[in-house]
């Protein structure tokens, strides 16, 4: 819930809607209760109140594809997976605030919030939502008016804020949003660079965490793929999820022991191109199915505000590393496709030892033909250690149930690594947490 109101704090009223703290921190859920006396205030200066024009209003400004939108992203069969997925998370919180919105707003109706300093009269820079012609009328026309209309600005553009803060989120109603007195507007310039990128280009990974590190701690730092933070830390979904169904550039918030201070998770090698490289042609073939390979995550110390980490794999005793950065990089890289690998130029399909690949030098690939990796016995962080080990070119996740259908990769190249894994969700790990060195 937010803040209690205290004797030494002002009271709710005129120009102060909100006893949010100077620094603090809320989930979405908190921050929207925080946040309804700017509801209540139109409700109160309103003489006539239409639950439906501003139930509509909400869900226009909130959703994609409208008049109102207040993100015009389209989403279609050519948007970049990054798009789409940012899309999708804009779809579902939206839809999931609208319906607190209409919630709050018949519950306010008859269970109004106390505003001991008096009505609310807030000044509220407009940031050019749209307004639906009925809500426009309600608003500004002989039953609303400028106070009416400023205090529903406000709160419309908290909304909005509220909504694009959690876009990077698959967890985003745990996530810890840093809120300041004046709700989420100090977010408004990132919230700004980040939705130039994603609607103009394709946007860039680092691009995200940037964005998701502002929302959560007010700051910015070296560009990484995730981040630890006072009492949490924020790495790529597919670190908890099956790396088939796992989204590739959404990130979660994990909370738990974590360095005090803010530290930037980076890859150990900046430029994967100019990493050294092994032929899979030059590592003998599988034999059999390789037995369980078991694996946890490992963070280094932090060194000048940024980490590295890596997946520690381990077969019969011995144990390897890769790079958790290289791991998450190859899979956002990877495609997901049923098919089968076809023959290529020489007419032979290949096949390569998991646990070989794991312990190869470098970044494995091939230029001569199809190789299959079989790792239907491997647990979801093998698989993502494995990832991390191919170099990230023509690499296909593909489940047990579809090596007998159709080739559909979209390339004519013949030099493809498909690797095989299970069609369950993520298997039991043995240690999904980074542990500190």
């Amino acid at each position: 819930m937010p803040p209690s109101q205290t004797s030494t704090a002002p009271a709710l009223g005129g120009s102060r809607w909100n006893t949010f703290p100077a620094t603090g921190t809320m989930t979405a859920r908190e921050f929207f209760t925080g946040a309804e006396p700017l509801l209540q205030g139109v409700i109160d200066a309103l003489q006539s109140v239409d639950r439906e024009v501003l139930d509509a209003q909400i869900r226009a400004t909130l959703g994609l594809g409208t008049r109102e939108t207040s993100l015009p992203l389209v989403l279609g069969p050519d948007a970049a997976p990054a798009t789409r997925e940012l899309g999708a998370q804009a779809e579902t919180i939206g839809r999931e605030i609208a319906s607190w919105a209409t919630a709050a707003l018949d519950r306010l109706l008859s269970h109004r919030i106390p505003l001991p300093a008096g009505q609310l009269a807030v000044r509220s820079h407009c940031y050019g939502h749209l307004l639906t012609h009925p809500a426009a009328d309600l608003l500004m026309g002989r039953h609303g008016g400028p106070v009416t209309m400023q205090l529903y600005n406000e709160w419309l553009h908290q909304m909005v804020l509220l909504r694009d803060a959690l876009l990077p989120f698959v967890n985003w109603q745990e996530v810890p949003l840093l809120v300041t007195p004046t709700g989420l507007r100090h977010i408004e310039p990132d919230r700004d660079r980040f939705l130039t990128e994603l609607l103009v280009r394709q946007i860039r990974h680092t691009t995200i965490v940037d964005f998701a590190r502002r929302v959560v701690t007010g700051g910015s730092g070296p560009d990484g793929y995730g981040f630890d933070h006072d009492g949490g830390t924020v790495l790529p979904a597919v670190v908890d999820a099956p790396p088939l169904t796992a989204p590739r550039h959404l990130l979660a918030w994990r909370p738990g022991p974590a360095t005090r201070g803010t530290a930037a998770y980076v890859p150990e090698v900046q430029d994967y191109y100019a990493a050294p490289r092994t032929l899979i042609e030059h590592l003998p073939p599988a034999t059999g199915t390789p037995g369980p390979i078991t694996g946890r995550i490992v963070a280094e110390p932090v060194v000048d505000g940024t980490r590295t980490a890596h997946i520690e794999v381990t077969h019969n005793g011995t144990s390897v590393r890769v790079d958790l950065g290289q791991a998450l990089r190859g899979h956002r890289f990877a495609q997901r496709h049923g098919l089968t690998a076809s023959a290529g130029a020489s007419g032979e399909v290949r096949t390569a030892d998991v646990w070989t690949v794991l312990g190869a030098p470098g970044l494995v690939w091939t230029e001569g033909s199809d190789v299959t990796l079989d790792a239907t016995a491997q647990d979801d962080i093998a698989v993502l250690a494995l990832l991390g080990r191919l170099y990230p070119d023509n690499v296909f996740l593909r489940p047990v149930s579809h090596r007998a259908g159709p080739v559909t990769t979209g390339t004519n190249s013949p030099s493809r690594v498909v690797i095989d894994i299970a069609d369950h969700g993520a298997a039991d790990r043995q240690d999904s947490a980074p542990k500190t060195r």
